[in-house]
């Protein structure tokens, strides 16, 4: 399978959840350390330096509009297709449910949460800050197509060379939010913990269901 078992995977969960719930709790009831880490390490990243380097600005800029998302949905709806033409149907299904829940949950927490965005923040980012909704989704997005797109390259050349490219992007788009004043930088991890943890769900629901799937007619022939 895409996915093997592994006995490892709660304790990855609990660990990730664990640190997240953390977070959410020292944010929701206005940790002081917290807030002034946040500020600390926004300065770091928005500084005139940095932010009178026009290339860079414009490099922030594209990363934040392409892992927003709704084209997080784009991308994982192209990964399903490409799935489903490789006889991949219920991978290229776990990848569709795996980021819807992914938004819903993080849609969840921002309301239980109702973080105020940094102050500079563009009028195009409404809405609450925490967690980052494009750092969660793009997190998402590379989860899937490294566990089930790119095993399904032949070149190995071809499959670590994306592996590096997609580290670098989730990077670059968590910078790419507090760059631009869309969220505090704890907005950011907080969401790579959350997705993550989501993702040993996810992980678990797949081993757990995908050969029951296959037990149903218009999925017998896909691949697991």
């Amino acid at each position: 399978m895409f996915i093997e078992r592994d006995s490892h995977r709660w304790r990855r969960f609990l660990l990730s959840g664990g640190f997240f719930l953390a977070l959410l709790l020292l944010i929701k009831y206005n940790s002081s350390v917290v807030t002034m880490m946040d500020a600390v390490l926004q300065s770091l990243f928005t500084s005139q330096r940095i932010e009178g380097l026009g290339w860079f600005h414009a490099l922030m800029t594209l990363l934040s509009f392409l892992a927003s998302p709704k084209l997080d949905l784009l991308w994982v709806l192209i990964s399903a297709i490409f799935l489903w033409l490789h006889r991949c149907q219920i991978p290229a299904l776990w990848a569709i449910g795996t980021i819807l829940g992914g938004d819903v949950l993080g849609t969840v927490v921002k309301h239980i949460v109702k973080r105020a965005r940094p102050a500079q923040h563009l009028p195009a980012d409404d809405g609450y800050s925490f967690p980052s909704g494009h750092t969660l989704g793009i997190f998402l997005v590379a989860a899937i197509i490294l566990l089930v797109v790119l095993p399904l390259v032949q070149r190995r050349a071809v499959r670590t060379i994306c592996q590096i490219l997609i580290v670098f992007v989730i990077f670059f788009v968590a910078i790419s939010r507090v760059y631009l004043y869309a969220h505090w930088p704890f907005d950011t991890i907080s969401a790579m913990l959350l997705a993550y943890a989501w993702l040993q769900v996810a992980e678990w629901l797949y081993v757990a269901w995908a050969p029951r799937l296959k037990q149903v007619p218009f999925l017998s022939s896909s691949n697991i």
